[in-house]
């Protein structure tokens, strides 16, 4: 495996640039010229998919553009106020936020879009595999009542339970609960490591479970957790979240940068905007944070020296 350093990144990117190029450099507006790095402030939202993008493209930042990358731990919605406020130069795993992105993009033109991660985000209801076995027609939401029984724990009384993530994280699941009449109360876990603790535990154990969860996500590789269907997600159905009857919209992820930083020539804003892998990419960087118990630095130069030919076409025109 081959060290990670400027000197052979430098020989392949120009090597690139003869054979021609797919990057998607940024062009400054007339009078920019391109800056020095300086410092870039980088949201970090509260899942390891989420992470493990921070990790790479801050990695990259601080080792092939020079940059201070000055990491920011916020929740979504305090992310897009950061870029209002100048707090926050980029987010990197955006999910929808088409309300956000018409405040702060739209309405008051201080944050623009930067293409998309090139991961798909599918949110939605799970139960542990061992239990679609043994009761294969609890996929379908209306048999859920039927087994509400079984899921009662001492903090739902009568009701069984369905166990949500961090309590930041924009979700229908109690809506979702009321309006489609199901027995069941919302308990918040706390975090995405206390849900992925508790669908092994429930998993290992042969115990009920019921939960939110979502992919990309690395544990989806070693637990395969089935996914309930709800009602199919339809343009519009989830417009007022007090009466949605539906599932959650799937997701192109995207990145958001402020749009002064953009607009000042930084070359971290070309590396942004040129940021693209897959889900199993995301899956490896994450699982050696989590499971791996990885530092940041780590996991990403670990996936960085694996995967030359593929980041190096996010590397800005020199």
């Amino acid at each position: 495996m081959k060290a990670l350093t400027k000197a052979a990144a430098l020989i392949s990117v120009l090597a690139v640039a003869a054979c021609g190029s797919t990057t998607s450099a940024i062009t400054p507006p007339p009078g920019v010229t391109r800056s020095g790095c300086g410092t870039v402030n980088v949201a970090i939202n509260p899942w390891v998919g989420y992470e493990a993008n921070a990790a790479v493209v801050d990695y990259l930042m601080k080792t092939e553009l020079g940059c201070k990358v000055v990491e920011k731990d916020l929740a979504e919605a305090d992310s897009w106020e950061g870029l209002a406020s100048g707090q926050i130069d980029v987010i990197l795993e955006n999910w929808g936020h088409d309300d956000l992105k018409k405040k702060y993009i739209d309405d008051r033109k201080v944050a623009v879009e930067q293409g998309l991660t090139g991961n798909k985000g599918v949110l939605g209801w799970y139960v542990p595999p061992w239990l679609v076995k043994e009761h294969p027609d609890i996929v379908d939401y209306k048999n859920l009542n039927k087994y509400a029984e079984q899921f009662k724990t001492t903090k739902t009384g009568d009701k069984g339970e369905f166990l949500a993530g961090d309590p930041s994280f924009v979700t229908n699941d109690e809506a979702l609960v009321k309006n489609l009449k199901l027995n069941y109360q919302v308990v918040y876990s706390g975090s995405e490591d206390a849900l992925i603790a508790a669908f092994r535990k429930a998993e290992k154990n042969k115990e009920p479970m019921i939960g939110y969860f979502y992919s990309p996500q690395w544990l989806l590789a070693e637990l395969k957790l089935v996914k309930i269907n709800l009602p199919v997600y339809k343009p519009g159905c989830d417009t007022d979240p007090k009466t949605v009857k539906c599932d959650y919209q799937p997701y192109d992820l995207d990145k958001i940068a402020r749009k002064a930083f953009v607009d000042s020539g930084s070359p971290a804003a070309d590396l942004v905007k040129n940021f693209q892998w897959t889900d199993d990419d995301q899956n490896q960087v994450a699982r050696n944070i989590t499971a791996g118990k990885m530092s940041r630095d780590a996991a990403a130069k670990k996936w960085l020296d694996d995967n030359r030919e593929t980041w190096q076409k996010w590397l800005p025109a020199k």
